[in-house]
């Protein structure tokens, strides 16, 4: 897929380096202030979290993440909404239970006020190479 380069898509390829950086080193009033009110946060097993309990996730440690490579395949500006085609390959602990991620992503920013604001992302699991 091709990518179009501009000067939103370099500011929204440094605000996805900016969130994933956050929450790799645990700077999670960074990611707070990264993302819209009302983030929709989806999960490779199809649940979803607000911004407030995805948070708590974070904060309480139910969700820690260990290493994250998050390569971006393309970004397609529609007005005020940013979408952002990549990968998340990561990993993390959830509930305790170490788990490797290899997902294709979605996430979505919006222009909020003037400031892009991450407001959704969706995973969906990547088949296995072997």
């Amino acid at each position: 897929m091709a990518q179009t380069i501009g000067p939103d898509h370099a500011l929204i390829r440094g605000l996805e380096d900016q969130r994933y950086a956050a929450v790799l080193n645990q700077d999670y009033d960074t990611f707070e202030g990264l993302c819209h009110a009302d983030l929709v946060y989806g999960h490779t097993g199809g649940n979803r979290d607000s911004l407030d309990s995805y948070l708590n996730k974070l904060r309480t440690g139910t969700l820690r993440y260990h290493r994250i490579d998050h390569p971006v395949d393309n970004i397609v500006l529609v007005g005020d909404t940013a979408l952002v085609f990549g990968q998340m390959n990561a990993h993390l602990t959830v509930d305790g239970s170490n788990r490797i991620l290899n997902n294709s992503t979605l996430a979505v920013w919006t222009k909020d006020g003037g400031d892009w604001k991450f407001t959704a992302y969706q995973p969906t699991p990547m088949a296995s190479s072997d």
